[in-house]
């Protein structure tokens, strides 16, 4: 086991896609644990010499975070930015953010805004947050709130996923000095509800999203998804209870599908939410209502992640016991398969490239579970502290796993072998 980090200060890892392609550099955020977005640059560690680099530094008040690496040649970083000289009217918040992507030493913004009627197809009108690449690095995902609802009524300002192409420029009229262009054409991809029907499929959130296989997943007719999306949806039960459920999006394929609207418009109105493209189906995969501990596990925090095969979708759901254990079902639906029996999974999980292992935290020690029995294989030896349980992340050669931990009051990088 390895320390990679040792300055008095957090380092914060994303929940995936936090190494350089090279599995030689992982990339990090400076911004204090918990709740406060007050960092002020995003950084990398060369985990072989531990050779530490500025990748970008913010300026004119705004704050930086949360950043992804693409999984392919040649780098480049993107992470949530929040406002440049912000003011008691436009400040940080989960609706005034925006992606920014590096490449090169160069910035630029990745969403545009428009907040101002009419609204530009392409373009958001709040912000977007935890942008993640597809494994080809065509294209990213992330979750998103609106800033034109917020100001109606914040209960109208639902989250949701959406999907960022490289369609683009967008080019806003702007109409408000808040607004900017963007370098991707940006849509929503999930539908929301304010008020979702007690026993139905409907959701008034979606979240912790992940991106379907390397190259999508196989339907039962042997037909190819090319792109997909899994996340986690709120539904309600009978009893007006939330319940979260899997989900999935299947999405089109072409650019010109993309920029076709679907039954409301792409850029929204100013008392609706943008909509997503004509052809995008969403599909409810988990069916919770009834089970004696109902629903996703919210706790600990995970995201959605497809083996890189397309053919399962793991994702936290409780046992029997109340446990959270590692659960698999196939993007086509079906009954969930219980993976782990263990005494909890107590973080967020990544798959190895082989897809062959799922590695998290288990009490105070790293491990990876055989993706077929549910075994586990102990990485660490347990810890003075548990792991934090934001990130657990295997290096694209499979070689390495990364997480955080608290040494000294600071939340530190570290990293094992993983004898794969």
């Amino acid at each position: 086991m390895k320390q990679l980090t040792f300055a008095p200060r957090n380092h914060q890892l994303t929940n995936i896609n936090a190494w350089t392609p090279d599995s030689r550099w992982l990339a990090f955020d400076v911004r204090p644990s918990g709740a406060s977005f007050t960092g002020e640059t995003i950084e990398r560690v060369n985990v072989e010499t531990g050779e530490v680099q500025v990748v970008y530094r913010a300026q004119h008040g705004a704050h930086v975070g949360v950043v992804t690496v693409n999984p392919k040649p040649p780098e480049r970083y993107v992470f949530i930015h929040g406002p440049e000289n912000p003011d008691a009217d436009w400040q940080y918040d989960f609706h005034h953010r925006r992606g920014v992507v590096v490449h090169d030493g160069r910035a630029s913004n990745l969403d545009a805004m428009d907040i101002t009627a009419p609204f530009t197809p392409g373009a958001l009108r709040g912000g977007s947050h935890v942008h993640v690449w597809s494994q080809d690095g065509s294209r990213l995902s992330f979750t998103y709130n609106d800033s034109v609802l917020h100001a109606l009524s914040p209960e109208l300002d639902l989250r949701n996923v959406g999907v960022a192409l490289p369609y683009a420029p967008v080019h806003p009229r702007g109409n408000h000095p808040r607004e900017y262009a963007g370098s991707h054409w940006c849509v929503l991809v999930s539908c929301t509800t304010p008020q979702p029907r007690p026993g139905s499929d409907e959701i008034n959130r979606a979240y912790e999203e992940g991106w379907v296989g390397a190259e999508g997943y196989l339907k039962p007719d042997g037909t190819r998804q090319r792109w997909a999306l899994a996340f986690i949806g709120d539904t309600l039960s009978k009893q007006g209870e939330k319940v979260p459920e899997l989900f999935i999006v299947d999405l089109p394929q072409d650019e010109a599908a993309w920029k076709q609207p679907g039954e409301a418009p792409l850029e929204g109105t100013p008392d609706t939410l943008p909509a997503p493209p004509a052809g995008v189906m969403q599909r409810r995969l988990t069916f919770t209502h009834n089970c004696r501990y109902p629903g996703l596990a919210t706790s600990p925090r995970h995201w959605v992640r497809s083996s890189p095969d397309g053919r399962h979708l793991a994702f936290l759901m409780r046992d029997e016991n109340g446990v959270a254990q590692l659960w698999l079902v196939s993007p086509n639906g079906g009954d969930p398969r219980q993976l782990t029996r263990c005494t909890g999974v107590d973080s967020a999980f990544t798959w190895h490239p082989c897809g062959d292992f799922i590695g998290f935290v288990q009490g105070r020690r790293i491990v990876m579970c055989n993706a077929q029995t549910g075994d586990l294989v102990i990485l660490t030896g347990e810890q003075p502290v548990a792991p934090a349980p934001d990130a657990v992340l295997f290096s694209p050669d499979g070689k390495k796993i990364a997480w955080m931990q608290d040494v000294d009051g600071f939340r530190q990088l570290m990293m094992t072998e993983t004898m794969c």
